[in-house]
């Protein structure tokens, strides 16, 4: 909905006190009428406005030229004051170890946040070499950070168990026979894709899922969880390799099963969201990263992991020693990420079906949740033929 003449003066008079009284220098000596104001998003969740300094205007201070304000929208529902305080300590965290965008300042309902000139990666950009190492750092120094919220693995599950339940709220109720295409409203039958999603006891199939993987093991680390080609950035005109790439979206961020966050990323290789066409993604399995750029990724990762574990050893020994990662260890990572895959293509399978009835961005969510679903089970059929029902440990 769009804002009236007045409620514009509102925002651009409470976007500039704001950057007037938190970044202070030049943007003392400017007017709000002389700031450059835009609206990027906006909805039920936040709002998102580009602040900058008009042209003439230049930092006395080291202060920046352009931010990024944002406002919480609606806080309401069951854990939701609890999920957006955790948020804002990971976005703090994450900035002050240059891991995500800088936060400027935080004012009572948002947040100041650093403007990023850059674009998101595309999918077929995860799998250049260099671009996927980058990737694998920022990962492990992610999965290095000791950040002050609860340790224990149940974000996943309890996620998934809640979603479940939500998905059958959803599938009980009258199915919506139309979607909206982006050139013209057209109608599809959408029992098929529904039919299929109830054809499969999926709350049998989680259980069995959760026993089967616990049988791994994988370390539980602080994770992203939903590290895609739209959560990353990448900065054409980057100088060192360190500001190449910055992760954004930290709303899945928790503890949780190292092999999960690993496992997530080879399967977004896979998908393509920004296809035209309805039902806006492209799913291409053979874009499944090879076992050889699997390994590449693992022990770019796992060499990053051993070189942030030994920097407090290095403090204290002055000698740096070599980073060696064990063949073991990376056959052990790459076993992980094979079976939580399940996890991966599951997860969102849930995902797609909950959005489906209240989401008004145009996008085939269950077209989406049944292929995810099915590439699951198909994969749940290459596991059993590989490692049975039962995962042995490595030797």
């Amino acid at each position: 909905m769009s804002m009236t003449s007045s409620n514009k003066s509102e925002m651009r008079e409470k976007t500039f006190r704001i950057c007037r009284d938190y970044l202070n220098g030049i943007w003392k000596m400017i007017t709000p009428q002389e700031m450059v104001l835009k609206q990027v998003s906006g909805g039920m969740s936040n709002f998102l406005y580009y602040c900058a300094l008009p042209p003439m205007a230049k930092p006395k201070q080291g202060e920046p030229s352009r931010v990024l304000v944002r406002f919480y929208g609606q806080i309401h529902g069951e854990g939701a004051l609890e999920a957006l305080l955790t948020e804002s300590v990971i976005f703090t965290l994450l900035s002050e170890r240059k891991l995500g965008p800088k936060l400027h300042g935080v004012f009572p309902g948002g947040r100041l946040e650093e403007f990023i000139p850059a674009r998101p990666l595309k999918t077929k950009e995860l799998g250049d070499p260099e671009i996927s190492s980058i990737i694998a750092e920022k990962m492990a120094q992610i999965h290095s950070l000791d950040v002050p919220i609860s340790k224990e693995p149940t974000w996943l599950w309890d996620t998934m168990k809640r979603w479940m339940s939500n998905m059958k709220a959803t599938l009980a109720a009258e199915p919506m026979p139309q979607i909206e295409d982006k050139n013209d409203f057209i109608e599809k039958d959408l029992s098929s894709a529904m039919r299929a999603i109830l054809r499969w006891n999926l709350d049998s199939e989680m259980d069995w899922m959760r026993s089967y993987l616990n049988q791994l093991r994988s370390p539980v680390v602080f994770c992203h969880n939903d590290l895609q080609e739209g959560n990353i950035l990448i900065r054409e005109s980057a100088v060192t390799r360190e500001e190449k790439l910055v992760i954004i979206d930290f709303e899945y961020c928790s503890y949780n099963y190292r092999g999960f966050d690993v496992a997530n990323h080879f399967c977004e290789w896979m998908y393509d969201y920004t296809f035209d066409k309805y039902p806006k993604f492209n799913y291409n399995p053979d874009a499944m990263p090879s076992v050889e750029r699997q390994l590449y990724f693992i022990r770019c990762y796992l060499e990053t992991v051993q070189r942030e574990m030994s920097i407090d050893n290095c403090l204290k020994n002055p000698v740096m020693t070599t980073v060696d990662v064990e063949p073991k260890d990376e056959l052990q990572l790459l076993r992980e990420a094979h079976c939580f895959m399940l996890a991966s293509h599951f997860f969102w399978g849930l995902w797609a079906v909950v959005n489906a009835p209240v989401s008004s961005i145009p996008f085939g969510y269950w077209e989406y949740a049944e292929a995810r679903f099915s590439a699951y089970f198909e994969h749940k059929q290459t596991l059993l033929g590989k490692y049975g029902e039962v995962i042995e440990n490595i030797a």
